[in-house]
């Protein structure tokens, strides 16, 4: 199974995301929230995936972000005991719109509503990390390590999009932030972003906004490599969690001290 998704994303990603790179035309990329665009490689890219999987998984339900933007009510089968894959055709759209890189490809296999297995392609880099519940996570068949060490405070590499944050939790991270190291506004991709923590090319990142596609995949990814992915009141995520704020770092000293860092208290 773990083989056959990775071959049916790289199949989709390579002969309907890829081509339209770039390549797309004004009637191809719409606006379906303010500031939230969607283009014709979303969805036909959902379609392709919809339909692989399924396939390799008879009686599977699939929860797409293009299928809950169309109904919210698909995004209710999160919680099913059976089978149900989390797919997020092309991360980092607006990227993608852009003819700027990164964007990725994001897939996870839910069971009994918690996260067995996932995947997220580097599109453009045709880069694949993969992790199975309990048997660790590989980026292009290597296993990633486990981070253990904490740097020293002020030398840690993170992101935080701030323009999605609180005012009050914007204002702390823009005068705390550099009590850690470098603290970007990331990539707006969770696919490359989740990644970057897993392998240590970072240290954290901070989420305000909770969708499952955004992040069930990388979390099992980056907790499969030793890290901690839990939300700002200390609870560990889950793939139905619906509150927002998430900080997600290399391992729990990480996390604890960027949240004691950075999070303001009552959010």
């Amino acid at each position: 199974m773990i083989d056959d998704v990775t071959a049916l994303v790289r199949e989709v990603a390579r002969t309907l995301v890829l081509p339209r790179f770039r390549h797309l035309d004004a009637a191809d990329v719409r606006e379906k929230a303010p500031g939230d665009v969607v283009t014709v490689a979303d969805a036909e890219a959902e379609r392709a995936l919809t339909a692989g999987l399924t396939a390799l998984l008879p009686g599977s339900a699939v929860v797409g972000e293009e299928a809950v933007a169309a109904d919210p009510r698909v995004r209710d089968r999160i919680g099913d005991e059976g089978a149900v894959w989390v797919v997020d055709p092309v991360d980092g759209t607006a990227n993608f719109a852009a003819g700027r890189t990164p964007f990725a490809m994001m897939v996870a296999l839910l069971q009994g509503g918690e996260t067995a297995a996932a995947w997220i392609l580097d599109v453009p880099g045709d880069r694949m990390v993969v992790a199975e519940r309990g048997s660790g996570a590989y980026l292009d068949g290597v296993r990633i390590p486990a981070n253990t060490g904490v740097p020293a405070r002020g030398t840690l590499t993170g992101s935080v999009p701030t323009r999605y944050l609180p005012e009050e939790l914007r204002h702390e991270v823009d005068a705390r932030g550099p009590e850690l190291g470098t603290v970007t506004s990331g990539k707006h991709c969770a696919g490359y972003e989740y990644p970057a923590v897993a392998t240590g090319a970072q240290q954290f990142a901070l989420f305000w906004h909770v969708m499952p596609w955004d992040h069930v995949p990388g979390a099992l990814i980056v907790r499969e490599s030793g890290g901690t992915v839990r939300h700002f009141d200390g609870s560990e995520y889950r793939p139905a969690s619906g509150g927002p704020g998430l900080v997600v770092a290399g391992n729990a000293d990480i996390w604890d001290l960027v949240h004691a860092t950075l999070v303001v208290t009552g959010h």
